[in-house]
C-alpha cells in the first residue's frame, strides 16, 4: 500500500460519514414515530450497541468525575436531536438541513464565553452577519416553513453547545466508552422531553416500517458514523474534517430530493439563502488563513 492510499481512504470514509449524517433528517421524517420518540429509540438503542462494543474493549467503568461531564454533554446532544427531528417533521428535511451550518456561527459566539477568553474574531462575526442575512432571506421566501426553520436554528444552537463542551473534554478513552455515556445522557434528555411534547412517559412501540428505519438510523447513521469519524480523526487535519463536515446539508438536501421527490423542492430564494450559508461556512477556513498570513 502506498503512502497516499491511507489519506484517500480516510477522506472517502469521512465523506461517507457526512453523507450518513445528512441522511438522518430523511430517516427522522420517514419513520412514523413522533420526533421525540425517534430520539428516545435512537439514543437508547445506540447506547446499548456502544455498551456492547465498549465491553469488548476493556469495560465501561469510569469514575463519577469522568462520567458526569460525558453524561451532561450527552443531554445537550439529546435535546439537539429532539429539535432536529421535530424541525424535519414540521417543515421538510431540506429546511432542517439548511439551518445546520449556522452551528459554526453559534460556536464562534459561544466558545469565547465558555473558555473564558471573551475574544470574538471579527472575521467570524462578519461571516456570521452574512449568514444572518441569508437566514432572513429564507424566512422571507419560505414563510410557510418559519416554525420548522426556527426549531432547526434552535437545534443548531444545541449542536454548537455540544461541540464546544466536547472540545473541552480531553479523553483517551475508546470511542465506544465515550459514545456509551454520551448516548446515555442523550437518552435521559429525550425521555425528560417526552412528557412536554407527547402524552405519557414511555415512547410508543415502532411498527415494522419504523423498526427498519430506526435500525438503519442507529447502526449506520449513529454507531458506524461515529466510529468512522473517530477513525478518520486520527489521520485527517481538523481543517480538512471541518470542510467535509460542512458539506452535510448539500448531501442531505440532494438525498432528500431523491427520496421525497417534489415535496422537497423549494423556491429559488431558499436555495440562494442556503447557498450563502453553505458557501460562508466553506470559505471561512480559507478566509481565516488569509487573515492570519497578512
Amino acid at each position: 500500500m502506498n503512502a497516499h492510499s491511507t489519506p484517500f481512504r480516510d477522506y472517502l470514509l469521512m465523506h461517507l460519514v457526512v453523507a450518513a449524517w445528512g441522511f438522518t433528517a430523511i430517516l427522522g421524517k420517514w419513520v412514523t414515530l413522533t420526533p421525540v420518540d425517534v430520539a428516545v429509540w435512537r439514543t437508547g438503542m445506540a447506547m446499548l450497541v456502544f455498551a456492547l462494543l465498549a465491553i469488548r474493549h476493556g469495560g465501561l467503568r469510569l469514575a463519577w468525575r469522568e462520567s458526569a461531564p460525558l453524561l451532561g454533554v450527552g443531554t445537550l446532544l439529546g435535546v439537539h436531536w429532539v429539535l432536529f427531528f421535530l424541525s424535519a417533521r414540521l417543515s421538510t428535511a431540506s429546511v432542517c438541513l439548511a439551518a445546520m451550518p449556522t452551528a459554526m456561527l453559534w460556536c464562534s459566539l459561544i466558545e469565547p464565553l465558555i473558555n473564558g477568553s471573551k475574544r470574538w474574531q471579527p472575521l467570524e462575526l462578519g461571516v456570521g452577519l452574512l449568514m444572518v442575512g441569508a437566514v432572513w432571506l429564507i424566512y422571507q421566501v419560505e414563510i410557510q416553513h418559519w416554525l420548522g426553520f426556527t426549531v432547526a436554528i434552535a437545534a443548531a444552537i444545541f449542536a454548537a453547545l455540544f461541540a464546544t463542551f466536547t472540545k473541552q473534554q480531553v479523553s483517551h478513552r475508546h470511542w465506544s466508552v465515550i459514545g456509551t455515556y454520551q448516548m446515555g445522557g442523550s437518552f435521559f434528555a429525550a425521555l425528560i422531553c417526552r412528557p412536554f411534547l407527547e402524552n405519557g412517559l414511555l415512547p410508543s412501540l415502532p411498527d415494522a416500517h419504523s423498526t427498519f428505519g430506526l435500525a438503519f438510523l442507529v447502526l449506520i447513521c449513529t454507531v458506524a458514523a461515529y466510529a468512522g469519524f473517530m477513525k478518520a480523526l486520527r489521520t485527517m487535519s481538523v481543517f480538512s474534517m471541518n470542510v467535509i463536515y460542512n458539506l452535510e446539508p448539500i448531501y442531505g438536501i440532494l438525498l432528500a430530493m431523491l427520496v421525497f421527490g417534489s415535496s422537497e423542492l423549494m423556491s429559488p430564494g431558499f436555495y440562494v439563502g442556503s447557498g450563502i450559508i453553505i458557501a460562508s461556512v466553506l470559505l471561512l477556513p480559507w478566509l481565516r488563513g488569509w487573515v492570519e498570513r497578512t
